[in-house]
């Protein structure tokens, strides 16, 4: 078995491990509770889980999808996103190999995992996520820099602009949006997302970002309409989506003109 299959198959198991985790973040923050204390714990009868029920995926598939003690089902969402996250940083890794710009795409990554976790239970995408993804990116940018040396305004102010034009960009959408349908169009935790979206990926691709998430949520929107249904929809899934494709692609600006002059 070749180094770059171990590779693989060690970065998609810490992935699952990972999202393990991101899980608990998504679910515990949102309820203003610690993600350390208490420990794993069913929801339902409060058993805390022993080592060999927190094993990602597999121990989903071993207890069948309940509960050790008190047989209550649990959510299949759990270990889709732990499969998820380990599929997400394999593509990372296939992408970039065991680079820096690795590093920059598996915190991107996390980030859209844990917003879209919290997002589609309740809604909301926690500021805290927000900040510590904003300062590690910065701090890998600032990395970046003194390893290619490709100096400050290109490495950390460029990626602040474009971050801050994203967040402009979608803020405008917002307000001629809540005019547009006399409510709110738009949490302020995707205009918050933008701005890490900007900083990662540009400006140019950002705008791309949110073409792309309102594509892919307009299936779901007509059927809200024809359904007359209330329900909001949470836009950050779709935001995520939408990045990730970008950023695993590693498709640019000039690849989207390229194909529509041709």
């Amino acid at each position: 078995m070749s180094l770059e299959v171990l590779n693989g198959i060690m970065i998609f198991i810490i992935g699952t491990i990972f999202g393990s985790f991101y899980n608990v973040v998504g679910y515990r923050l949102p309820n203003n509770m610690s993600i350390v204390y208490p420990s794993s714990h069913c929801p339902n009868c409060n058993h805390k889980l022993r080592f060999y029920e927190l094993i990602p995926i597999l121990s989903y598939l071993f207890l069948k999808g309940k509960c050790k003690v008190c047989k209550k089902r649990i959510s299949i969402f759990y270990p889709f996103f732990e499969l998820l996250t380990g599929i997400v940083f394999l593509l990372s890794y296939l992408s970039y190999g065991l680079s820096l710009k690795f590093i920059i795409s598996i915190t991107f990554i996390s980030i859209l995992i844990i917003i879209s976790i919290s997002d589609i239970k309740y809604y909301i995408i926690p500021d805290e996520v927000l900040i510590v993804g904003l300062v590690l990116l910065i701090i890998e940018l600032l990395i970046n820099n003194y390893v290619n040396n490709i100096g400050l305004y290109k490495a950390i102010v460029l990626p602040l602009l474009n971050g801050a034009a994203s967040f402009a960009v979608l803020y405008l959408f917002k307000c001629f949006g809540d005019l547009l349908f006399k409510k709110e169009s738009l949490g302020g935790g995707d205009i918050k997302l933008l701005f890490i979206i900007g900083l990662t990926l540009g400006f140019d691709m950002s705008l791309v970002v949110i073409f792309l998430a309102a594509f892919i949520a307009l299936p779901l929107s007509v059927i809200n309409l024809i359904k007359d249904d209330n329900n909001v929809l949470p836009f950050g899934p779709y935001l995520a989506i939408s990045s990730a494709i970008i950023m695993l692609s590693k498709v640019d600006i000039n690849m989207i003109l390229n194909f529509f002059i041709k």
